[in-house]
C-alpha cells in the first residue's frame, strides 16, 4: 500500500508537470549571493564616508558636483574594500576555521568556495580602478589602485610585520580621507593630512589594543587565536602608540584650527571653539579603548549616543566656521 501511493504521487513523464528542485539546491543558489555578500563587510561600509572628509574640511561638501560625485566615490572604495575582504578571507580559511567568531565567515564556514572568493575578489580589483578611471579622473584610479595593492600585500605578508601592519592599515584610512581632494579637484593642505593621519592611527593603535586584550583572555580560557602577531606586541607599546596618536591628531586639528580662524566679521571664533568638541571626541573614543572594546571601531562610532552627540556638535560649529558667520 505504501509502495503504491509513493508511485501515484510522483507525476508520469511527460505530462509537463514541473518538479520543485530540492531544498538543498534552492538554499545553495541562494546562499552563494548571500554569501559573497556578507563576505564583503556591510558593516563596515560605514568606513568609506570618510571620502566626504576631504570636502567636507574645504568648505565644498555641499556643492552640485561633489554631491553627484561623492556617491561614486563610496561605492568606488565599497568595491575596492570587498575585493580586499574577499581575497583576505579566501587565504585566511584554513586558520579562521579554528577562531571562535571567525569560523562563521561565509568561506571559512564553507559557504563560499575558496576559489569563487579569490575569483570575485579578483574581478573587484581590477574593475574598480578602471572604472574611477572612466568615472573620475586617472588620479583618483592611482589613488584606488595603491590602496588596493596596499591591502592585497598586507592580506598576502605585510599583516605579519611589526608596525607596518599598522602603518598600512592606517594608510588604508587615509586614503579613505584623501581620495575626495583629487577626485574633486580639492587641494588637501597640510594640516588635514596630518590631523587625518593620525586620527587614523589612534583608531588602529586601539583597536589592535583591544583585540591584543581580547586575545590574552582568549588564551586563558583555551580558546583558538588567528593573528599570531599580536602576540609579538605587549600591551604597553600599543597603549603608548594610541595615546601617542590621540596627541598628535589633538595637536594637529588645535594648530590648524588657530593658523586658519575666520574673518573679523564672525559674530564667534567657530573654528577654533570646534576644537572643545574635537578633543572631547577623542577623549570618549578613549575610553573604549583603554577599556579594551574599541575592537570594532564601527560598533563605537555607531552606538555610543554620548559621542553622536559630541559629532553633532562639532559639525554644528564646523559648519558655522565654514559659512564664516
Amino acid at each position: 500500500m505504501t509502495e503504491r501511493t509513493a508511485v501515484l504521487e510522483e507525476p508520469p513523464p511527460g505530462t509537463g508537470v514541473a518538479t520543485a528542485p530540492p531544498p538543498g539546491l534552492r538554499t545553495r543558489a541562494l546562499g552563494l549571493p548571500l554569501g559573497l555578500l556578507r563576505t564583503a563587510r556591510p558593516r563596515q561600509w560605514v568606513k568609506n564616508v570618510l571620502v566626504a572628509a576631504a570636502p567636507a574640511a574645504a568648505g565644498d561638501l555641499f556643492l552640485r558636483h561633489t554631491l553627484l560625485q561623492l556617491p561614486v566615490l563610496f561605492l568606488l572604495f565599497t568595491t575596492a574594500a570587498a575585493a580586499v575582504y574577499l581575497v583576505n578571507d579566501a587565504r585566511d580559511a584554513a586558520a579562521d576555521r579554528a577562531h571562535p567568531d571567525k569560523r562563521r565567515r561565509p568561506v571559512a564556514a564553507g559557504e563560499v568556495p575558496v576559489p569563487v572568493a579569490y575569483a570575485a575578489g579578483g574581478l573587484l580589483a581590477v574593475l574598480t580602478p578602471v572604472t574611477a578611471a572612466v568615472l573620475c579622473n586617472p588620479a583618483t584610479a592611482a589613488l584606488l589602485a595603491a590602496y588596493l595593492l596596499m591591502q592585497l600585500a598586507y592580506c598576502v605578508s605585510l599583516k605579519n610585520v611589526l608596525v607596518v601592519d599598522l602603518v598600512v592599515v592606517t594608510a588604508g584610512f587615509l586614503l579613505r580621507a584623501m581620495i575626495g581632494g583629487p577626485a574633486l579637484g580639492i587641494p588637501l593642505s597640510r594640516w588635514f593630512l596630518i590631523t587625518a593621519g593620525f586620527g587614523a592611527l589612534f583608531m588602529v593603535a586601539a583597536k589592535r589594543y583591544s583585540e591584543a586584550l581580547q586575545m590574552a583572555e582568549r588564551a586563558r580560557e583555551d580558546k583558538g587565536e588567528t593573528r599570531a602577531l599580536l602576540r609579538e606586541y605587549s600591551d604597553g607599546y600599543l597603549r603608548f602608540v594610541w595615546q601617542l596618536a590621540a596627541g598628535g591628531a589633538v595637536l594637529a586639528y588645535c594648530l590648524w584650527a588657530l593658523e586658519s580662524g575666520g574673518t573679523s566679521a564672525s559674530v564667534l571664533p567657530w573654528r577654533q571653539l570646534s576644537m572643545i568638541p574635537f578633543i572631547l571626541a577623542v577623549l570618549r573614543y578613549a575610553v573604549f579603548a583603554d577599556r579594551g572594546t574599541a575592537g570594532a571601531p564601527e560598533d563605537v562610532v555607531l552606538r555610543d549616543r554620548p559621542l553622536a552627540v559630541i559629532g553633532v556638535a562639532w559639525t554644528g560649529l564646523y559648519a558655522m566656521a565654514v559659512a564664516d558667520v
